[in-house]
C-alpha cells in the first residue's frame, strides 16, 4: 500500500505529459534507502504502460558493476538491433546512437527505468549523458533512482546529472512518511503503534518490516532493519526461511532456472511461499526479487561463510552453464561469484575476459576494478598472465581513476616480467607507456628519457607498429618543447611505418604533428599534410585524432591570424566535438573561439565565452588554459580590476606544464597588463624572462610580439636580426607604425593597429593618435584609450570624447529575432509553437530557425541543444549599438597534445 506518495506520482505523470509532447524529461527519484524509491515506480509503470513503451532495468551492488547492466535489462524491447550491438560488445559510439534511434523511431512515447543509478558503471552513466542531453527533444521519459546519501557532489552519478540540460530534468525526492501516515500503515495492518514514527523516523521499509512481524512494539523495537528483517525470518518455516537464504546470494534478478538451480526440484513452491508473504516479488521480466535490497542484504548476513561460499559455487556453476547454452550469462556476475566463492583459478579466468567486456564499452572503472580483483589472485597466475594482468590494471586504472605512484609502479612490474619471459616486444611497450605516463604528469624529462629507451628496445626487433607508436610519440615530445626539426625527422619516420602496417590511428597522431611543426615553424606543406592527418581519422572513425586535428590546425589558424580559415575550423571543430561528446576538446576549442574574437578586438564577445569555459566542472589545466589567458587579457584591456590575479594564475598554470606555447603567450600578456599600467619595471622583468627563453622556437607572430613589446617598454633588445618577425610587426620595428596599423586592420585585428598608430610621430602623430582614440573606443579598450589621450594631450592634440561603443554583437552574429528564435529552441518548442509566441508565419519562422542553424554550424535542432549545454552564453541578450559584422573585416598547436587527460591506445 502507498501512502502519501502522491506528489512524486503527480511529478512523475507531468513529466511524462512533456515528453508525449515531445518535449523529453529525465526524472531523478531520489531519496534514503528503504524511502519507497521501487514501490513509487512500480505504481507508476503499472499505469504509464497502458499508452507507453516502458523498459526497466537496473544496477546491482556486485563487487564490480555489470557494464551497461541497466540497457542489457531492456535491450530486447529496444528492438533486435540494439540487443545484437549489446550482445557482441559493440563500442558506444554504434550503440548509444542505435539506441536513439530506436527510441526516435517509437510511435509511442518511450519511458526508460534505470534504478539504483548510485551502483552504476561508467559506460551506463556515460549513456544516461547521452540520452539525457538529446532527451528535450525526443518523447522520452528517462528515469533514474537512487539512495540520496550515497551520492555526494564527487560521486560520477552527480557529475552526470550536472552535465544535463537544467530545463529537462525534473527532481522527485521522497521524504519520510509523517507520523499520520505511519499510523495508516498500522491501522491498515490491525495494529495501534502511537511510537512507531518516532522510533523509524518514518522510513517506509522500516516501519513495514516491524509491522509485518507481529510483535508489539511493547516487547521493544528492532534496533535496525536488520534486526526487523531476522525478526520476520524466523517466524518463517525451516524450508522457506533457508530458501530465501539461498536466493540472497544473488544481487542481480533471479531467473526461475537459477532459482531451480540453487532450491531444488521443489524450488516452484517455496519460491510460491515467499512471494505469497511479500518477501519476494517479480519484476516486469518475471524475475525474482526481494523486496528492499535491504531485506536481501540483512538476509545474506544469516548465512554462515561456509554455507555462503558453497551457494557462490552453486550460482557459478548454474551460470557457466547457461552461458555455455546461450552466451547471455554476466560476466561480471560470475567474476563476483567466483571471487566471493574464492576460486582463484575462476577469477584469473573470468576477470580478465569481464575487464575487456566492460573497456570496450567504454567503462574503464570498473575494468580497472575486474583487474584489481585479478591482481588479488596474481601470486598463483602463470608468468605470462600476471604481466599481462599489470600491463592492464595500470592501463584502465590510468584512465579511468588517476595516473599516480601505483600505476607507474604497475607498469614497471609489467616491464620486470616480461622482461624475464624475454618479451622483448612488451617490454618496448610497457616503456612507451611510462614515457606518457610521465609526460601527463608534467615529467617532460623523465618522459623523454623512456621514450628513447622504448625505441631502442623495440629497433632491436623487427619493425611493427608498435615502433611506430613509439616514433609518433618521440615526435610529439619534441614538437610540445618547440623543437620542430626533431618532431619532423621523428614524425616522418613513424609516418613511413605506420603507412607499412596500415596502422590508421598512429598515422593520423603522426601526420597531425609533423604538421603542427611544420606549420609553427613556416615551413611549406604543413596544412595539406593536416588535412591528410584530418580527413584520415573522419573516415576511420578515430574520435579524438579528428579532434586533435581540428584543435592544432585551429589554433594553428589563430596563431597565425588567418581568420577565415579559424573561423571555419573552430565551427566545424566545436560541432563535432559536441556531436561526439568529446567536452573536454570542444571547452579547449572554445577557448581558442575566445582568443580568436579577442584578437578581433570584440572583448566583450571574448570575455563571454572565455568566462563560460571557466565556469565548467572538471576542465583539466591544459583544457582551461587558453579560455583562462583570454579572460585575463580581454579584462585587462577592459580595465577590470581582476584582471591581474586572472593573468598571474594563468602564468603559474603555463609554468606547470613546462610548455613554452603556454609559458610564453601568458609573459607576453603581463608585460602588456604592465605597459597599460606605466609599470616599465614589471614590463621590464617578463621582457628579462622572455629573453631567457629559446626565442629561436619562437613563431614569427611571437616573436614579433616581443621584439615589438622590447621596444614599446624601452627595453634593449638582445642582439639578433628582427626579419624574423611578422609583417606587421617588422614594419612597426623599421618605423612604418601607420604602415603597420593599415596591414593590421586588413588582417582584422583593431585593437593591435590603435596600439601601432600610438607609435606614430611627428606631424602626422594628431590623426594617427585620433584614429587610435577612435578605434579604441570603439572596442571599450580603456586603458589604453586613456594612454591615447595622454599621449594626445602632450602633443597639444584636442579631446574628442563620444560615447563609448562597449555594446557588443551577438558572439555568432544572431539577430535579435534569431535569438528569440534560439531560445525558444532551446525550450523544445517546434516552429508552429514559436510561430504562434512570435506571432509571425510558419514560413518566416522556418526562415529563422535556418538561419540560426545555418549560423551555429548545426545540422539540426538537437544539435543545437548540445551545442548550448556546452556554450551557454549563446542565449545572452546582445547589446545594442553595434552589429556582428561592424568593427574591422579581415582579408598551436594542441597543448594536452595527442589525447585527451587520460591515456588510450595511440
Amino acid at each position: 500500500m502507498l501512502v502519501e506518495r502522491e506528489e512524486p506520482l503527480s511529478a512523475l505523470f507531468l513529466a511524462l505529459d512533456e515528453a508525449r509532447k515531445g518535449q523529453g524529461r529525465v526524472a531523478l527519484v531520489m531519496g534514503e534507502a528503504g524511502i519507497g524509491k521501487s514501490s513509487v515506480l512500480r505504481e507508476f509503470v503499472s499505469s504509464a504502460q497502458k499508452d507507453s513503451s516502458v523498459h526497466c532495468g537496473a544496477c546491482e551492488a556486485f563487487f564490480t558493476a555489470r557494464a551497461l547492466g541497466p540497457l542489457h535489462d531492456v535491450a530486447h524491447g529496444l528492438g533486435p538491433h540494439v540487443a545484437e550491438l549489446l550482445r557482441r560488445s559493440a563500442p558506444p559510439e554504434q550503440l548509444f546512437p542505435a539506441v536513439l534511434d530506436s527510441l526516435q523511431d517509437n510511435p509511442r512515447t518511450s519511458v526508460l527505468v534505470f534504478e539504483d543509478m548510485h551502483w552504476a558503471d561508467k559506460a551506463s552513466l556515460d549513456l544516461v549523458r547521452y540520452l539525457g542531453r538529446r532527451a528535450g527533444l525526443l518523447r522520452l521519459l528517462m528515469i533514474l533512482s537512487f539512495r540520496s546519501e550515497e551520492v555526494g557532489p564527487d560521486h560520477p552519478l552527480a557529475q552526470v546529472i550536472g552535465d544535463l540540460p537544467s530545463q529537462t530534468v525534473a527532481r522527485v525526492r521522497l521524504q519520510p512518511l509523517s507520523p499520520q501516515g505511519v499510523a495508516t500503515l498500522a491501522r491498515v495492518a490491525g495494529r495501534v503503534e502511537p511510537d512507531l514514527h518516532r522510533l523509524t523516523a518514518g522510513n517506509p521499509f522500516f516501519v513495514t518490516e516491524i509491522l509485518a512481524s507481529d510483535e508489539p512494539l511493547i516487547k521493544g523495537i528492532p534496533p535496525s532493519i536488520r534486526d526487523a528483517v531476522w525478526s520476520r525470518l524466523s517466524r518463517l518455516d525451516k524450508e522457506d526461511r533457508e530458501a530465501l537464504e539461498a536466493l540472497s546470494v544473488e544481487p542481480a534478478g533471479i531467473e526461475p532456472w537459477l532459482a531451480e538451480a540453487l532450491l531444488g526440484p521443489d524450488a516452484e513452491v517455496l519460491v510460491d511461499n515467499c512471494v505469497e508473504r511479500g518477501l519476494l516479488v517479480r519484476d516486469i521480466n518475471g524475475n525474482l526479487q526481494f523486496r528492499h535490497e535491504l531485506a536481501r542484504q540483512s538476509t545474506l548476513e544469516r548465512v554462515s561463510a561456509a554455507r555462503r561460499r558453497k551457494l557462490h559455487r552453486q550460482v557459478l556453476s548454474a551460470l557457466d552453464e547457461a552461458a555455455a547454452e546461450s552466451g547471455e550469462a554476466s560476466l561480471s556476475r560470475r567474476v563476483h561469484h567466483a571471487a566471493v566463492a574464492g576460486e582463484a583459478r575462476r577469477v584469473l579466468e573470468l576477470a580478465p575476459q569481464a575487464a575487456a567486456h566492460a573497456a570496450s564499452l567504454g567503462a574503464h572503472q570498473q575494468a580497472a576494478s575486474h583487474l584489481e580483483t585479478a591482481l588479488e589472485y596474481v601470486g598463483k597466475a602463470p608468468q605470462e598472465l600476471a604481466a599481462q594482468l599489470c600491463e592492464d590494471w595500470a592501463y584502465e586504472a590510468g584512465i579511468a581513476l588517476q595516473i599516480d605512484d601505483l600505476v607507474i609502479e604497475w607498469r614497471h612490474r609489467a616491464v620486470e616480467l616480461w622482461r624475464q619471459l624475454g618479451r622483448l616486444d612488451k617490454v618496448g611497450e610497457n616503456l612507451r607507456w611510462l614515457a606518457r605516463l610521465h609526460w601527463y604528469r608534467g615529467d617532460s624529462q623523465e618522459a623523454g628519457r623512456y621514450a628513447d629507451e622504448a625505441i631502442r628496445v623495440l629497433e632491436s626487433l623487427p619493425p611493427g607498429p608498435e615502433l611506430a607508436t613509439a616514433y609518433a610519440l618521440r615526435s610529439q615530445l619534441h614538437m610540445l618543447n618547440d623543437r620542430f626539426a626533431e618532431a619532423v625527422g621523428w614524425g616522418n619516420r613513424a609516418i613511413e611505418l605506420a603507412e607499412a602496417f596500415n596502422a590508421t590511428e598512429t598515422l593520423a597522431h603522426a601526420l597531425n604533428t609533423v604538421a603542427t611543426a611544420l606549420l609553427h615553424s613556416d615551413q611549406p606543406g604543413g596544412c595539406e599534410m593536416m588535412e591528410r592527418s584530418l580527413a584520415l581519422a573522419l573516415q576511420h572513425g578515430h574520435h579524438e585524432q579528428a579532434a586533435r586535428a581540428y584543435t592544432n590546425y585551429g589554433e594553428y589558424a589563430v596563431l597565425f591570424k588567418d581568420f577565415p580559415l579559424a573561423e571555419r575550423l573552430l565551427a566545424e571543430g566545436i560541432a563535432y566535438d559536441t556531436k561526439h561528446d568529446l567536452d573536454a576538446w570542444t571547452h579547449y576549442l572554445v577557448g581558442r573561439l575566445a582568443q580568436l574574437r579577442l584578437e578581433q578586438g570584440r572583448l566583450r564577445d571574448a570575455e563571454t565565452i572565455a568566462a563560460g569555459v571557466m565556469k565548467l566542472e572538471r576542465l583539466t589545466l591544459i583544457m582551461q588554459l587558453p579560455a583562462l589567458l583570454v579572460l585575463g587579457r580581454a579584462r585587462t584591456r577592459l580595465g577590470e580590476s581582476d584582471a591581474p590575479l586572472l593573468l598571474q594564475q594563468a602564468l603559474r598554470n603555463a609554468l606547470s606544464t613546462g610548455e613554452p606555447q603556454y609559458i610564453a603567450p601568458a609573459r607576453l600578456a603581463l608585460v602588456e597588463a604592465a605597459w597599460l599600467s606605466g609599470d616599465l619595471v614589471a614590463a621590464h622583468e617578463q621582457l628579462a624572462q622572455l629573453a631567457a627563453m629559446d626565442l629561436d622556437a619562437f613563431d614569427r607572430w611571437e616573436f614579433g610580439e616581443l621584439v615589438v613589446w622590447w621596444q614599446r617598454c624601452h627595453c634593449e633588445p638582445p642582439q639578433f636580426p628582427v626579419d624574423r618577425a611578422a609583417q606587421p610587426r617588422l614594419m612597426e620595428l623599421k618605423g612604418n607604425p601607420e604602415g603597420a596599423a593599415d596591414k593590421w586592420l586588413g588582417l582584422g585585428l583593431p585593437y593591435e593597429a590603435a596600439l601601432s598608430l600610438m607609435r606614430v610621430e611627428g606631424d602626422d602623430a594628431e590623426v594617427a593618435l585620433s584614429r587610435a582614440a577612435t578605434i579604441l573606443q570603439e572596442l571599450g579598450a580603456t586603458p589604453a584609450l586613456r594612454l591615447a589621450r595622454r599621449k594626445a594631450e602632450l602633443l597639444g592634440v584636442a579631446d574628442r570624447r563620444g560615447p563609448y561603443a562597449s555594446a557588443r554583437a551577438h558572439p555568432f552574429g544572431l539577430t535579435r529575432r534569431e535569438l528569440e528564435v534560439l531560445r525558444l529552441i532551446a525550450e523544445g518548442a517546434g516552429n508552429r509553437e514559436i510561430a504562434a509566441r512570435l506571432v509571425r508565419s510558419p514560413r518566416t519562422i522556418e526562415h529563422h530557425v535556418s538561419a540560426v542553424l545555418a549560423k551555429l554550424r548545426a545540422a539540426n535542432r538537437m544539435e543545437v541543444m548540445l551545442r548550448l549545454r556546452n556554450e551557454p552564453w549563446l542565449l545572452q541578450e546582445a547589446e545594442p549599438g553595434r552589429s556582428a559584422k561592424s568593427g574591422y573585416r579581415s582579408s598551436r598547436k594542441m597543448g594536452a597534445g595527442t589525447e585527451a587527460p587520460r591515456p588510450n591506445p595511440a
